[in-house]
């Protein structure tokens, strides 16, 4: 069983900057791929990012060269900071990770960027 409970969403202004925050619970942290989705009115949840256990990472198209996703695994928490926010990004953000065949999910943190 692991839990994730994500932090650090709120309001900014278009070009603006967040630093979204994901603690998980359990061992072997270190060891998993974790990721961030985001989902927005009326859409589907798409992955924005994720890190491997080797700091390997990806990013959809729409936030490469804004967003950075990194991973403390001392304090089992893994990051997404965002640059140069756009109207666009405006979602609830979830932090996930997998377990074998089970997946996990965090209560999502709301984004809104918004003048």
């Amino acid at each position: 069983q692991v839990q994730l409970v994500e932090s650090g969403g709120g309001l900014v202004q278009p070009g603006g900057s967040l630093r979204l925050s994901c603690v998980a619970s359990g061992s072997s942290f270190s060891m998993y791929v974790m990721g961030w989705y985001r989902q927005a009115p009326g859409k589907q949840r798409e992955l924005v990012a994720a890190i491997t256990s080797g700091g390997t990472t990806n990013y959809v198209d729409s936030v490469k060269g804004r967003s950075t996703i990194f991973r403390d695994n001392a304090k089992n928490t893994v990051y997404l900071a965002m640059n140069s926010l756009k109207p666009e990004d405006t979602a609830v953000y979830f932090c996930h990770t997998r377990r074998g065949s089970v997946n996990y999910w965090g209560q999502g943190t709301q984004v809104t960027v918004s003048s």
